[in-house]
């Protein structure tokens, strides 16, 4: 992968007092309104680490997944990248910027196009952003789908052909395609069984540990922020209420929401399910072959 590493001690990606504000029309009997989604949101995450983002459904986290995944741009507030702002509102993200930042969405039967075959899927960055020849698109295409625990010979079937898991492996594979430093992950497990699951994440730990790879990862199940994050931001109704190392938060959750989001959400060990996964694989590998 081409270094692209930032200048030392600084995050890879920061805000400052994010907003993001929609204007709600107003119909015959009412006015339309400002509806803020996002209230004044810092945070900060340094290379090698995950943020977790976590909160309630409407509380505002894939609204600020967007606008770090330079999707949407914020009403308000800065967005730096290696320490530069960036503010696609006035300025479109040019391809050097655009391989440094990608999203892997929540539904992988909704991100892919059914009529793309996969090694379409994979290249189409490499043609939308580089000049690599044809040949070396598909060397790199296929050399992807190994590290995401998929084959070559994978690279002409179409996404119908493929579990949700496997899809979600191909949107990952895909993120990748332009060498990024950031992933931003929405919610990439909660669509999939609790093993599958498991093995994205266990896929998303050894991805981020070769390449070195920086997460901001969404999520409301705390048994995969438990497993994954470093650092965890919690939001409610649009205001960052606590943040905090992955330790210090679910040792001692401080404001009144967090805690109360805990109690409320049933913890699944993500270690337990790695366990049975790695226990049903090491059967099938003693069984002799019929």
């Amino acid at each position: 992968m081409p270094d692209q590493n930032p200048a030392a001690g600084t995050p890879v990606v920061e805000g400052r007092a994010i907003v993001q504000d929609y204007r709600v029309p107003g119909s015959m009997f009412a006015k339309g309104k400002t509806v803020r989604a996002l209230n004044g949101i810092d945070f900060k995450v340094e290379k090698g680490k995950t943020l977790a983002i976590v909160g309630e459904s409407g509380s505002g986290k894939s609204t600020l997944a967007r606008i770090i995944a330079l999707i949407d741009a914020p009403s308000g507030g800065e967005l730096l990248i290696d320490g530069e702002v960036v503010d696609i509102h006035r300025h479109r993200p040019g391809p050097a910027l655009r391989s440094k930042v990608q999203m892997v969405f929540q539904n992988p039967y909704g991100s892919l196009n059914p009529r793309q075959k996969v090694g379409d899927v994979l290249m189409e960055p490499l043609i939308i952003n580089t000049k690599v020849p044809a040949a070396e698109r598909r060397e790199r295409a296929e050399a992807m789908l190994k590290k995401v625990g998929l084959q070559p010979e994978h690279f002409n079937r179409y996404p119908h052909m493929f579990s949700g898991g496997q899809r979600q492996r191909i949107a990952i594979a895909r993120a990748l395609m332009l060498n990024p430093q950031l992933l931003v992950l929405d919610e990439p497990v909660s669509a999939l069984d609790l093993s599958v699951q498991a093995q994205v994440l266990n896929l998303l730990a050894d991805l981020q540990d070769e390449f070195d790879l920086t997460y901001v990862f969404v999520s409301h199940d705390l048994s995969v922020v438990r497993y994954i994050a470093d650092d965890v931001m919690v939001i409610s109704k649009g205001v960052a209420v606590e943040q905090g190392t992955r330790e210090a938060l679910f040792a001692d959750p401080q404001h009144p929401y967090t805690r109360s989001l805990f109690a409320a959400t049933p913890i699944t060990d993500v270690e337990a399910i790695r366990a049975r996964v790695a226990r049903r694989k090491a059967t099938r590998s003693a069984q002799p072959v019929a």
